[in-house]
């Protein structure tokens, strides 16, 4: 990067890190520091919530799965504003009436301190790794623009994060998540305008759309029941309506968000606020993917995104055959970009019968291109076993690096690291939240002053940092990243679910008979994973219904003295 790409980069991060200690310098008690004195407004509290989960992986990975697979993925999210909805309705004001300050408090109050502590557990285990993974994602960003050893980077960017988050706790967590999603919107916004600007000047944005349509990379709605397919309308909005209500209702990275709301009326604001423009949002990153596709169009890509690799392949002993490979992309590229321009003219003058037929010609384009990728990525596993072969997360960061002008590179970066410390931070601040109140309060120091447990939340937040620094070290085999934390989220997601809508609903189910049900039920859910017989979002509402049932038929076998 230019200087003036490092300079904007770093003014926003310290910028970023010492709002957050300013902001939060007044915490003096252990409300303060865990739910910000219960006092935010409706839109902090709602774009505190996007903040949580809109995470770097989001910016990283969705504009590539944008690019590789089309618009589907957008159908994940539609089923949250359904969720919200639910939300506002039941979660939100049983959980300010009784004052908790994590989620979990609630199922002793219902069930038991064992249902607690199970559920607690289940959350700190997967939100433990999963935010390992988040903070693993920009730091491929260093490491790819600096040539740093990955290990540097993490553990960089981890120590960033910490430091206002222990200082801060969630008051810091949620002011600096209100600046860093306006630098976050304007800065997408900046990038989509970029890249339909650097366009050949006879293509306009509606053009560039046409060609992706015609790759099968604009299909964003897709109404088959199949169980195998990931993303489509009856997966979003059944196995995404389970997940989303389950992440933002049980969850305390979530939950620990909207209860930082002066009222109900200001959680519930906040949450609609989300349901509105969480899919919008995500229409438009996967959007700024399907343009960068439309882009490479008119202009030689990279056939492999992660220049580390490549780099690697060109200083072996296969370099001649490295270059083979690349002079037949050369040609093939520049054979296609005719085939597009001609595309174009036909789409603007109307002619079908000429679009199909270049529409076909496209195509067989695009599977000579995927063969040379197949045989590149071959290649590289020949010269190195351990090569990693997965570039989806690196190609809207080459595309950037490649392509914007000086500063903006700096200001997009910046956006990713943002987006990342927003999540983290959240994260982080809840599993010291929980730790510290379902755990720590309720066995180790009972009874103990507010000032004790405020240095009790420190250390937890400091030692939850250090842990999850560690899994990021570990996180460089998982493919793409935000599928990753996804497929997480659905091995415990329904399950947990499960457990609070008995605690909500099925008044006749004890304690007892919910802890069975949801430990026979994580292992079915574990094991259908394992199995690979279903799309994976469909985990979360047979997790939850699994609970539900278990629970009633174990509670009608157990004696009458346990109910």
């Amino acid at each position: 990067m230019s200087s003036i790409d490092w300079i904007v980069l770093i003014l926003t991060l310290l910028s970023i890190v010492a709002y957050g200690i300013y902001k939060s310098k007044n915490v003096k008690t252990i409300d303060g520091y865990i739910l910000s004195d219960r006092s935010l407004p409706w839109y902090t509290v709602g774009l505190s919530v996007m903040a949580t989960q809109a995470s770097a992986i989001t910016f990283l990975s969705a504009p590539g799965l944008a690019y590789t697979s089309g618009m589907s993925f957008v159908q994940f999210y539609f089923g949250l504003p359904l969720a919200m909805i639910v939300l506002c309705v039941t979660f939100i004001p049983i959980f300010h009436k009784l004052k908790v300050y994590t989620a979990y408090e609630f199922l002793e109050k219902r069930f038991d301190v064992n249902t607690r502590v199970l559920t607690a557990s289940l959350f700190l285990i997967q939100r433990g790794i999963s935010t390992g993974i988040t903070i693993f994602a920009p730091a491929i960003i260093l490491s790819s623009v600096l040539h740093v050893d990955l290990t540097l980077t993490t553990l960089g960017i981890g120590s960033l994060v910490v430091i206002y988050t222990v200082y801060g706790g969630t008051k810091a967590v949620s002011y600096t998540q209100l600046l860093q999603m306006g630098i976050i919107f304007a800065g997408l916004l900046l990038a989509g305008i970029l890249v339909v600007h650097l366009l050949p000047t006879n293509i306009g944005f509606r053009d560039a759309l046409h060609i992706a349509g015609k790759s099968g990379k604009t299909n964003a709605i897709d109404f088959k029941l199949d169980l195998n397919n990931q993303y489509t309308v009856w997966t979003g909005l059944i196995g995404g309506f389970f997940l989303q209500l389950s992440y933002f209702g049980t969850d305390q990275s979530q939950v620990g968000r909207y209860l930082t709301g002066a009222s109900i009326k200001e959680s519930r604001m906040g949450l609609l606020m989300n349901g509105l423009l969480k899919v919008p949002m995500q229409f438009c990153i996967l959007l700024i993917g399907i343009l960068v596709f439309a882009y490479y169009q008119y202009h030689t890509p990279p056939l492999f995104f992660n220049e580390a690799e490549v780099n690697k392949l060109e200083r072996s002993e296969h370099r001649e055959a490295y270059q083979g490979i690349m002079q037949k992309h050369e040609q093939l590229s520049q054979e296609k970009t005719l085939v597009i321009q001609n595309l174009t003219n036909a789409l603007d003058q109307h002619e079908e019968a000429k679009v199909d037929g270049f529409r076909n010609q496209l195509q067989d384009y695009n599977n000579q291109e995927k063969v040379l990728r197949e045989d590149l990525v071959k290649l590289m596993k020949k010269n190195d076993v351990e090569a990693d072969t997965n570039d989806n997360n690196y190609i809207f960061l080459r595309f950037v690096i490649d392509v914007f002008p000086k500063g903006l590179i700096g200001l997009l970066i910046a956006i990713i690291f943002l987006a990342s410390m927003g999540a983290t931070a959240s994260a982080i601040n809840s599993l010291s939240s929980t730790t510290v109140i379902d755990i720590y309060k309720r066995f180790v120091k009972k009874g103990a002053d507010d000032a004790h447990y405020l240095l009790a939340s420190r250390i937890s937040t400091l030692c939850w940092g250090i842990f999850t620094v560690i899994i990021a070290l570990y996180a460089n085999k998982l493919g793409n990243l935000l599928e990753a934390v996804n497929i997480l989220g659905s091995l415990f997601y329904g399950t947990i679910l499960g457990i609070f809508l008995v605690a909500f609903y099925a008044k006749s189910i004890s304690g007892r008979a919910v802890f069975i049900a949801a430990l026979i039920t994580e292992v079915i859910i574990i094991s259908l994973w394992k199995m690979d017989i279903m799309a994976f979002l469909w985990l979360n509402p047979i997790g939850a219904a699994l609970v539900i049932l278990f629970g009633f038929l174990i509670q009608a076998l157990l004696p009458r003295r346990a109910v």
